[in-house]
Order: structure tokens, then sequence, then C-alpha cells
């Protein structure tokens, strides 16, 4: 059996071992590849793939404009097959000159922790997981003065508002602030909103203080999200924000409990979303929900900064 054959086939067991709604890891992307070995002569594979986002592209919002991304084949060799596997990817980064704005970047399981002293060890940080949420929804009935409903088209400017509560926050512990976030994020949301999407508000005297701008995911064979998900209909928590001043109040524990419900109702497996570990609020609000991390997207920036 080719070396990367056997490696794909042990990945895909450690995945199984590690998490039981991990799907099988995937084959690796085509790519620039390289190859390892650990002291014992081991060797492990990665492919490496190169984007770089224009100015005003969507992506800008959470991405560096320049990333390198590493797809590790590491069978089941721990942290000597991701050290190794790393030192090369150091190396094969001295050929570069990232600017400032660029990053490295790694999506693994969160429960390997053989891998996380090999990414801390390089400098990467866990700047994302994509978490996950299974069971029946929890009751949660809204604050008294508080009603929760589904957002319509002219909602707009309150849903662009709060949405923007989100990524100026998330700017401090995550991604720069990027101007013209606005912008880039309200056509979207328009179409959406006229579409019917699973978007609400929670509104306090008539005047709206949280969102939650939710869509649906299908994991089917072929799918990217079958590289990251179960099969089957998934809710996708986009964006929760509450405004500053309505904080702490259960407001935001309120519209989540309706969006799960929501979501069993119409037959959704389960809820995912993504947050950022070292934000104070999401780090504490989303395990409280019944989060917990399926995949960490570990980072560093800029790219020059691996080691």
């Amino acid at each position: 059996m080719p070396v990367s054959a056997a490696l794909l086939s042990a990945q895909r067991a450690r995945f199984s071992a590690l998490d039981p709604l991990l799907p099988p890891a995937a084959p690796q992307p085509e790519g620039e590849v390289l190859v390892a070995a650990t002291a014992d002569g081991t060797r492990v594979t990665g492919v490496v793939q190169v984007q770089r986002h224009q100015p005003g592209a969507f992506d800008l919002l959470w991405s560096a404009e320049q990333v390198w991304q590493l797809f590790p084949c590491v069978g089941d060799t721990g942290t000597a097959g991701m050290d190794a596997l790393l030192r090369a990817w150091r190396r094969r980064m001295d050929q570069e000159s990232p600017g400032a704005d660029s990053s490295c970047t790694v999506t693994w399981p969160s429960r390997d922790a053989e891998a996380v002293r090999a990414f801390l060890d390089h400098g990467l940080v866990p700047l994302s997981v994509l978490a996950v949420r299974t069971g029946r929804p929890a009751e949660h009935p809204p604050p008294p003065g508080v009603t929760i409903r589904r957002a319509r088209p002219e909602d707009l400017e309150e849903v662009v508002a709060l949405s923007l509560v989100t990524f100026r926050y998330s700017s401090l512990v995550a991604g720069p602030w990027r101007p013209g976030t606005a912008e880039l994020i309200t056509p979207r949301l328009e179409r959406n909103l006229a579409a019917g999407a699973p978007v609400w508000l929670a509104e306090r005297d008539g005047v709206a203080v949280a969102l939650a701008d939710c869509g649906w995911v299908e994991s089917a064979p072929g799918s990217w999200a079958a590289e990251l998900l179960p099969a089957g209909q998934w809710g996708y928590v986009n964006n929760v924000a509450t405004s500053e001043h309505a904080r702490g109040e259960g407001i935001g524990r309120a519209l989540l409990s309706r969006v799960h419900r929501e979501f069993a109702d119409l037959g959704a497996r389960a809820t995912y979303l993504y947050y950022n570990p070292a934000n104070p609020l999401s780090s504490v609000f989303w395990p409280r929900q019944g989060y917990r991390p399926l995949w960490s997207y570990w980072e560093v920036r800029p790219a020059s900064a691996l080691r």
C-alpha cells in the first residue's frame, strides 16, 4: 500500500476514535505536496494551498489577505508526525515574503491534544472553532417585555446594525476590523431577508436588541460540508449579537432557545456555528448553550511568524 494511502487509512481510524461526530478524513486536495519524516523515519505528508483575496472580497471579513493553508496527513503519528510536518512547512515558508496581512492556517479536530502540542510549539493559536450542538432544545422564555420574531425585509437597517456589533467586537480578538464591512454584509443580508431566511430579532419595547442570523446547510456526499459535518440537514447559526446595553439579561439565551426549537421542528439534524475561543463573551456563552468544538482553526499572523 502506498505510504499516502496507509497514512490516510490510519488518519481515518484516528479521527473515528477521537470524536464520533467527525466525518471520515478527506483525501488530500490538489496543491503543493510536503513530505517529512519523524525521528524514527516514519513519513508524513501535507498539501499547501495559497489563497490571495482581492481588496473588497467578502472573505476578508474573517481572513487575512494572503493565506497559506496546510492539509496534513499524518496518520497516527501524533505530536511527532505533526511536528515534523510543521518543521517542513516552516522551511518551505522561508522561500516566501509574506506581508503583514497574511497568515498560515491549519484546520484540525479539536479533541486531538497531541496535535495541539505541535501547533502551539510552532506559534499557531486556535483563533476559531466550528462547534456543534446536538440533543433536544432547551426551553428558555424571553424576559418580561421582550418578544422574539422572524426578521422581515423592512428590518434590514436593524439587522445590519446588530450584525456590525459582532464584527466590531470580534475584531478585538480575531481578524482586524475591515473598513467597508457594512457595505460588504448589507447585500447578503438584504437577499436573505427577501428570501425568508431563518433570521430572528429580539425586541424590547419595539426596539431590536438582539439578532440571530441563521441558515440551512446540507452535508451531502461531495459537498464541502461533508468534510466537516456528518451527513444531513444542519441549522447554521451564522451571527448572534446582543446590544451592549441589553447583555446579561437572558435575551440571547431565549433567542437561541427559539432558534434551536424551530430548527428541530423543521427537521435539522443538529446545529453548528463558528466562534472565537479568545472572545471573552463567546467562549462562555456558547458552551452554556450546549455547543462544543468539533474542529479548530489554527492560525498565525503574519505568515512569517510561523516557527
